[in-house]
């Protein structure tokens, strides 16, 4: 794993390396924040959708356009 040899490398190559590894693991948090952000979204959506869907009883088509249910 690069972490075991990051911890036993010389301390100029772990002057080196540093910067990137820093840089790296911000990019990684952005993205993981990022991804998260997109899920609670989508999540929320999906939770009005079924919400909205109990309220008014209408469902989606296959190409998203509304349709009234079938009148009984």
């Amino acid at each position: 794993m690069a972490t075991g040899f990051y911890l036993s490398a010389p301390a100029d190559i772990r002057k080196h390396y540093a910067p990137s590894l820093v840089e790296e693991k911000r990019q990684l948090r952005r993205e993981l924040n990022r991804k998260d952000k997109a899920l609670a979204e989508m999540a929320a959506l999906l939770t009005l959708s079924k919400k909205a869907q109990a309220i008014w009883g209408k469902k989606r088509t296959q190409d998203n356009s509304l349709r009234s249910p079938p009148s009984c």
